[in-house]
């Protein structure tokens, strides 16, 4: 608690920032190959066991689906993610797709909340971005009350029109308004000491659904400056803790490789848009990449790291990706130097959010 109460003191950034570091070099240095693997993903959380498989596995985190809400009260709930937290080495992140509108978890159950989270746009609508404001500020009570400190949005996609698949996920078709609304939201996040992820880097656009096939992204380069990476460039200003990133091919930076899989969007990010916090693949159950890993999901989590993620969300066999990531470090073909940057960076974001204490 300490360091969260030094970084929030603006008189002593680079004391809390040195002491971050060194503290996040500590626990680094004590950790196992395994561990440090295991730290890289993130798993969907078990139907059964959650708390024995964390204590095996030691994964850097769970992320939980409207079925994990569907058969759990929310006292036993808060109970379950407490005994996953308590067998844990290093704190989990523990996260959720509470985007509010079509997408959410926890409060499509009456159990959990009376209403379902409105989706930002209507929000909008109703009290323009002061509302936005106090609903973020809402949806962040409301899941840190259930244990869970990361709510993988805000959505910086930019849609084009209402038949694109992710219009009603997306803001808006407008590219001012959703960087103001992903500034907004990712500073109250920040606020309220809640995990932020933009999603779903470089920005779905009109593109179609890669939950069920490839999907391959052709617009112009121009497009996505003038355009689809504002809003990322305005959360990454805003201090967003995590950029996931999807399974379309996009043309424009790579025609090979999906942008999860592909080492010029992941250097794009570092190099030219100046982001150090953590990458993460978005869902490697997805068929826009399994297809492209000719159905190895453990081969997609090896090119996934190689391509320089330092998060895996293994929402299909996670056992398939840890081992398979496990052997590809002992033949080298992924480098132990980049799994440590890689493991620092997840526990440094983690030291400032207070999952690590």
């Amino acid at each position: 608690m300490l360091i969260s109460v030094l970084l929030s003191d603006t008189a002593t950034p680079a004391f809390a920032a040195d002491e971050t570091e060194l503290k996040a070099d500590k626990i680094l240095s004590g950790m196992s190959m395994d561990e440090k693997i295991a730290q890289m993903m993130v798993v969907s959380m078990p139907q059964k066991k959650a708390r024995s498989v964390q204590s095996e596995y030691q994964f850097g985190g769970y992320i939980l689906f409207a079925r994990d809400f569907k058969r759990s009260s929310r006292k036993g709930l808060i109970r379950e993610i407490a005994a996953c937290q308590d067998v844990s080495d290093t704190g989990m992140l523990i996260g959720v797709d509470e985007e509010g509108g079509t997408v959410v978890r926890a409060s499509y159950y009456k159990k959990f909340r009376k209403r379902k989270f409105r989706s930002p746009r209507q929000v909008y609508k109703a009290g323009k971005y002061a509302a936005i404001e106090k609903d973020t500020k809402s949806k962040d009570q409301f899941l840190r009350d259930l244990g869970i400190n990361c709510n993988f949005g805000p959505v910086a996609d930019v849609a084009y029109k209402k038949s694109n698949f992710m219009y009603a996920r997306s803001f808006g078709t407008k590219a001012a308004k959703v960087s103001k609304f992903v500034r907004i939201t990712v500073e109250q996040m920040d606020r309220d000491n809640m995990v932020s992820v933009l999603k779903h880097f470089p920005g779905y656009g009109k593109n179609g659904d890669t939950h069920g096939k490839i999907i391959r992204d052709k617009r112009s380069f121009v497009t996505f400056l003038t355009r689809d990476l504002r809003p990322f460039n305005a959360g990454i200003d805003a201090g967003a803790d995590m950029i996931m990133l999807s399974h379309t091919v996009v043309n424009a930076f790579d025609k090979q490789n999906p942008a999860s899989l592909s080492k010029n969007i992941h250097n794009y990010i570092r190099d030219n848009m100046g982001f150090d916090g953590v990458l993460i693949t978005d869902g490697l159950g997805m068929k826009g990449v399994t297809e492209f890993a000719g159905g190895d999901q453990g081969k997609a989590a090896v090119l996934a790291v190689q391509a320089g993620n330092d998060m895996i969300c293994a929402t299909g066999n996670y056992s398939k990706c840890f081992e398979a990531l496990k052997k590809a470090v002992k033949k080298g073909t992924i480098d132990t130097e980049q799994i440590d940057a890689s493991v620092k960076r997840i526990l440094i974001m983690k030291i400032r959010r207070g999952i690590i204490e």
